[in-house]
């Protein structure tokens, strides 16, 4: 009984702070987080601030868990990467699974491309840019000649531009998705095959 009252503790507390993030983001978005406030997110959540405190400390707090949590798909996808031999298809492979974490994701990367001077100063920028440079090395041959490793750090940052740059164009959000992860599995083929001529 008393592993069943702790089980439920432990869910309360993960609901609650999965709450707080959600919270947290939808106003981060909206107001930008300089302007937002731990008052303000605690008034979202109907609690006190002190019961905001509970959980987070600060703003930064928060958007490091959310940054943590929503980037543990990439996080474990590089780690994949790295134990696997660097063929085509894993590449591929590799592109096809960012694509799905960054559309999981797209919330709070969309707040990061509107918020980027901010991000920079703080934790998760550099949280950030050592994730790109995880992915830049699981998908570029370090002896590939170098418009061949453009290619490939391309194809990355192909998605990432992809996923808030097509706005205007025409076609549902799903083609405009697909058309990205067209052209950044095109970069990264082109990449690899120029890299495999060079080897041969």
């Amino acid at each position: 009984m008393v592993g069943t009252m702790d089980d439920t503790k432990r869910q309360q507390r993960g609901n609650t702070r999965q709450r707080i993030q959600d919270v947290a983001l939808a106003l981060f978005a909206e107001q930008g987080y300089e302007k937002t406030s731990l008052r303000e997110i605690a008034e979202g959540l109907e609690v006190t601030k002190a019961a905001l405190y509970y959980h987070f400390k600060t703003k930064e707090e928060i958007l490091v868990s959310i940054f943590e949590d929503l980037t543990q798909p990439i996080t474990e996808l590089i780690e994949w990467g790295r134990q696997q031999q660097p063929s085509l298809e894993t590449k591929r492979e590799i592109l096809r699974r960012y694509h799905d974490a960054l559309v999981e994701a797209a919330p709070f990367f969309r707040f990061m491309q509107e918020n980027q001077a901010t991000v920079k100063e703080l934790r998760i920028g550099e949280m950030f840019r050592n994730r790109m440079l995880g992915m830049r090395d699981i998908l570029m041959d370090p002896d590939a000649a170098l418009i061949d490793q453009v290619r490939s750090v391309t194809a990355v940052f192909t998605m990432h531009a992809g996923m808030f740059a097509l706005t205007d164009l025409p076609g549902t959000d799903e083609e405009k998705r697909q058309a990205v992860l067209e052209v950044a599995t095109a970069l990264i083929t082109e990449a690899h095959q120029g890299t495999h001529t060079v080897a041969t």
